[in-house]
């Protein structure tokens, strides 16, 4: 293998497959990048072994061939490389050069390289899939016993793609009209986070997905679980609304979380005509209140919740109005705004104080 490439259209590649190459790794291959050189261009593969990223670039290639060679040194390198890069395979040891310097890696066999099979989808589609995630990911569980919360659940029906994720205490649901229909998957937390930006071809199966962006290709496995009825969870009937502007929400949460010596502390809501007082009570440290100004008429109400959460999911919403509908102090609140058409995120009331 031989052959010259740009150091940008290098360090693009690498940087975007070397997300995917676990940093800590007791597999040598598995820290590693598969370069793959033919007709003009190089290809540059990685995988954690549930995901497989590939991205290619042109280059000026002399003789073709693969082979396997540390991700993050080649990264370094082409990052900091003075000029065009040449590389060349010279017995099991790969030399790179760039302007002066000369660097020689160890290589592994690319017959080691763990790559998925053919898979046959169900369904293949153009959709903006970062956009179309991005509202539901912050309520993605971490935990791990209900695993099958460790993502994104995903579905396509009556020409709407639905976006869902929850982890028991938040709810996030994300409505658009572009799919084709297809069973509802679970995507996982790290492929949510390796999507590119803007409209992507999207290929799904039941045991995998695809995602296309020009010479960019992700491939991941699915989680293998059932997602929960996330429809019965939402609220149908929470007849008291109140509208509030949401930076004023998340500024004055903000403020009086302040006192919390936890993250978690509940932050107390008491709603009335025209106006919310938010307030905080830590026998530790002290009180603390705000006061913002509503859009409300209805009986006098009271609700907890967990002031991250609180903060983190009205910071989901564009600026300006979010509606807030509350059926009473104990059930889960409804939250969703004019400005973000097809986004609807529940959360579950706290014990204040």
């Amino acid at each position: 293998m031989k052959l010259t490439i740009s150091r940008q259209d290098l360090a693009r590649v690498l940087t975007n497959v070397g997300r995917v190459v676990e940093a800590r790794t007791t597999i040598p291959i598995l820290s590693s990048v598969l370069l793959t050189a033919s007709a003009d261009r190089l290809q540059v593969t990685g995988t954690d072994l549930d995901i497989v990223a590939t991205d290619a670039a042109a280059a000026t290639v002399e003789a073709q061939g693969a082979v396997c060679v540390d991700a993050k040194l080649l990264a370094d390198i082409a990052k900091k490389a003075g000029g065009d890069v040449s590389l060349s395979l010279e017995g099991d040891k790969l030399t790179i050069k760039s302007g002066r310097s000369k660097f020689s890696l160890a290589t592994l066999s690319p017959t080691d390289f763990p790559l998925f099979g053919e898979e046959k989808y169900d369904a293949t589609f153009e959709i903006d899939l970062a956009a179309l995630f991005g509202p539901v990911a912050f309520a993605i569980s971490d935990e791990s016993t209900r695993y099958y919360l460790n993502g994104i659940f995903f579905r396509g029906y009556d020409g709407k793609s639905v976006a869902v994720a929850t982890d028991g205490h938040r709810l996030s649901r994300h409505i658009t009209v572009e799919t084709a229909p297809f069973e509802g998957v679970i995507v996982p937390r790290k492929t949510v986070g390796l999507l590119p930006k803007g409209s992507v071809n999207v290929s799904i199966s039941q045991q995998k997905i695809r995602i296309q962006s020009g010479d960019f290709i992700l491939v991941s496995k699915l989680i293998d679980g059932t997602f929960p009825d996330y429809e019965r969870v939402i609220p149908k009937n929470n007849d008291k609304v109140i509208v509030f502007g949401s930076d004023d929400m998340r500024q004055a949460a903000g403020r009086v979380s302040v006192v919390s010596s936890e993250r978690g502390r509940a932050v107390k809501l008491s709603f009335a005509e025209g106006a919310a007082v938010l307030s905080v009570n830590n026998p530790d440290s002290g009180n603390a209140t705000d006061e913002i100004f509503v859009k409300y008429d209805g009986e006098p109400i009271d609700i907890g919740f967990n002031a991250a959460y609180l903060t983190e999911l009205v910071g989901i919403f564009p600026a300006g109005d979010i509606q807030l509908a509350l059926g009473d102090s104990g059930s889960p609140a409804v939250f969703t705004s004019e400005k973000a058409d097809g986004l609807l995120c529940v959360l579950m009331p706290m014990r204040t104080l």
